[in-house]
């Protein structure tokens, strides 16, 4: 179990002209933090508001932020989870859409520029997009594999900005990782990130299930908006929660039947998705997961 903390804020004037809510929970990730940071300010195209969570912060991350202007962040002295981490940050978003970031990524040139050129061609409000992820050694049909090193001291920072737009890739299915953005008004509807996934695992896929229960069917991964991502720095320092087992409990279906045949997530992007007609051994091999899950002991869910 998490220890309480109490949450402060710090909220920088903010100009009427910033297009995007930047929301980047951080846990004792400086470096990574400083780069993720310096990205955004150097290749985004259009002005943004930048909001962190920082759990902690006893790297210097706390400070350092405090010395930023152009920062504005939530606090917390213990580490509260990616779910109550992204909501506090959130919480002080002044423009109508949220991008949720993580602090091991690098955003690339036009990254935003791309997202609102895709907003503005969707022409509604009822969308989930992700940006797409560039990592290394990776086999996931939505990210890009190309390898620009593992951390900030062997970032190859003029290798990726030489080749980013040059790596082939194309929009995909069933957007759910970050970055990715909502309009405000959708994440307020949903409740943002559901705390009960703290500190965090499967609520990436159960943000997606609230949206899909909320009406949303355009759930589109773009391709030519591209991050660096370093890989889940902070994950590898948590003891996970069993999302697994909450998702199904939750929702009556597993995360693997939700992604694959509701979000089709990896599969080439061809408009908008439609209520899955699932089989009659998805649905059995449900059922039987259920079944498993309410005969299982209280311990193995936890």
């Amino acid at each position: 179990m998490m220890h309480s903390s109490p949450i402060h804020s710090k909220q920088v004037p903010e100009g009427s002209n910033a297009v995007f809510s930047i929301v980047i929970p951080t846990w004792n990730n400086l470096e990574y933090l400083q780069l993720c940071v310096k990205s955004i300010r150097k290749n985004s195209s259009l002005k943004h508001q930048i909001i962190l969570h920082i759990n902690e912060g006893k790297d210097g991350t706390l400070p350092w932020a405090i010395s930023q202007p152009d920062i504005s962040f939530t606090y917390s002295s213990n580490n509260i989870g990616i779910c109550y981490a992204v909501n506090s940050a959130a919480a002080l978003a002044n423009t109508n859409y949220i991008v949720f970031l993580n602090d091991d990524m690098y955003l690339c040139p036009e990254w935003d520029l791309h997202l609102v050129r895709e907003i503005q061609k969707i022409g509604h409000d009822h969308f989930f997009l992700s940006g797409t992820a560039i990592e290394p050694n990776s086999n996931n049909n939505c990210f890009i594999s190309a390898n620009f090193g593992s951390t900030p001291k062997d970032f190859d920072e003029f290798g990726l900005l030489s080749n980013y737009n040059k790596l082939k890739g194309s929009d995909w299915l069933g957007a759910t990782w970050p970055p990715n953005i909502v309009h405000r008004k959708l994440w307020e509807a949903v409740g943002g990130y559901s705390t009960e996934f703290s500190p965090g695992m499967y609520s990436d896929p159960d943000f997606s299930m609230k949206l899909w229960q909320a009406g949303v069917r355009y759930f589109k991964g773009v391709s030519e908006s591209r991050a660096y991502h370093f890989g889940s720095v902070s994950t590898k320092k948590i003891k996970r929660n069993k999302g697994h087992y909450q998702f199904l409990s939750k929702w009556g279906i597993s995360a693997s039947t939700f992604t694959k045949y509701y979000l089709k997530r990896g599969l080439p992007f061809d408009g908008q998705l439609v209520e899955p007609r699932l089989s009659l051994s998805v649905k059995l091999k449900n059922a039987w997961k259920r079944l498993a899950l309410v005969t299982a002991p209280v311990s193995a869910q936890l």
